[in-house]
Formats: structure tokens, C-alpha cells, sequence
């Protein structure tokens, strides 16, 4: 069985493949390690093997593995990747680094009320619905600008750019066709928000087409940590 270090290799490659096919520098591509499900241990061996951010879809989980890797803080970036309760904000303000699902203006004014004064500001992205699946999470594309204008103005938070979930599809023209309405969307709102620079999208299944569409930010996990 592929160690840790073996797969995340193999991921990094991908990576590398993606970028030079696109013609970007592979340094523009942050590799986020989904640990949700994962031991502390298995975000330490991460750790030990370069990687430095890693996401969460779970509060209390991720606070627990927090705890669990304390001597390792300084060196890690923690993003919260699934879906934010009010109840669960002043949690996240308080320990996270990242908040990737941002999509009502009263989450976004909780995390900026919390977020302590001696910490960096909270780094968040927009979630879009950039399918207008019924059942999923995320603002519709059309509602991402002005709640981008909103969220800008808070103190506490720095808004960096959007994060989608698209639905599974087949082959990389396919895949590759939500990443680039992402892509737009993001264009559109960031006319009058020159630091938006965030593009969180792509996964293990879809990382190339997600970087050839502008990702920034690709989440991995089965692919670096193997199935929960």
C-alpha cells in the first residue's frame, strides 16, 4: 500500500502536468489536503511531507485533531471546506485560518463580530452553486456579486475570491466547462475587487481540468490519503 508521501508525490505530479499544459506556474496552485475522516496522524505524516493546509468539513472534528497536532500550529493552515452553521462561528473565527463556504451575508457578519483582534483576518471564500443544483449549498452565480460587495466591507474578514462543489461529470471537456463558469463568475465580481485572487475548485477526480480552468486552490483527499 502507497504511504502518505507516495501518493502526495503522485498528486504533486498531476499537479505539475496540469500546470505546464496550461501554461502556469505551478506555484499559482495551492494543494489543500482534505483530511475530514483522517486521523491527527495521518495530518502529521501530511505534515512531515510538505503539506501545510489542510481542510475540514466538520468543526468539532477538526478542533480535536487542532488540539491533537498543537506543536505543529505555527507551520498550518486551517480551512473549514464544508457547510457553516451560525451556531459553529465563533469556533471557526476563533481556530481557522480559511472559510471556503461563505453564502449568507449573516455567517460572514458573525465570522467578522467573532473573529478575535489578534489574529490575521479570516480568509474566506463565496460557495457557488455553479450548477443550480436544488439540493446543494452555494449562492446562485447571479447573487455572488452582491454579496461579494457586502462581505468586502466587513472588518475581521478579507474576502478572497469563490469556491464550488460541480456535480460529477465525465471526461476533462466536461469537467472542465463548471470550473470555467466559476471562472467568470469570479471575473465578474472582482471588477470592482481587484484582490479577489481565489479560485477554490477541483478535487481528486478533477484537479486537471480544474487547473486548466484557473484553479487556485485544488482539495485532495482520497488522492493523497488514500479511502477513509
Amino acid at each position: 500500500m502507497a504511504s502518505i508521501d507516495q501518493r502526495l508525490q503522485q498528486v504533486k505530479e498531476r499537479i505539475a502536468r496540469a500546470c505546464a499544459h496550461a501554461v502556469r506556474d505551478v506555484r499559482s496552485v495551492t494543494l489543500l489536503a482534505v483530511s475530514k475522516g483522517q486521523p491527527a496522524q495521518a495530518v502529521r505524516e501530511a505534515y512531515a511531507a510538505g503539506l501545510r493546509d489542510f481542510g475540514e468539513n466538520y468543526v468539532q472534528e477538526a478542533l480535536e485533531k487542532m488540539n491533537a497536532t498543537a506543536d505543529l500550529r505555527a507551520d498550518l493552515r486551517w480551512h473549514l471546506i464544508g457547510p457553516l452553521q451560525s451556531n459553529k462561528t465563533r469556533a471557526v473565527a476563533q481556530h481557522f485560518d480559511w472559510v471556503h463556504t461563505v453564502d449568507r451575508l449573516r455567517v460572514a457578519q458573525r465570522l467578522s463580530e467573532q473573529r478575535p483582534p489578534t489574529l490575521a483576518p479570516l480568509q474566506i471564500c463565496l460557495q457557488v452553486n455553479i450548477d443550480r443544483e436544488p439540493s446543494k449549498a452555494g449562492l446562485d452565480p447571479d447573487a455572488a456579486a452582491l454579496l461579494a460587495s457586502e462581505v468586502i466591507a466587513l472588518p475581521g474578514v478579507r474576502l478572497r475570491g469563490l469556491m464550488s462543489i460541480p456535480a460529477p461529470r465525465a471526461g476533462f471537456d466536461a469537467q472542465r466547462q463548471p470550473h470555467l463558469a466559476l471562472a467568470r463568475v469570479l471575473g465578474q465580481v472582482a471588477g470592482d475587487a481587484d484582490s479577489l485572487d481565489t479560485l477554490s475548485m477541483g478535487m481528486s477526480v478533477d484537479l486537471e481540468a480544474a487547473v486548466a480552468a484557473g484553479a487556485t486552490i485544488v482539495r485532495v483527499g482520497t488522492a493523497i490519503f488514500g479511502p477513509r
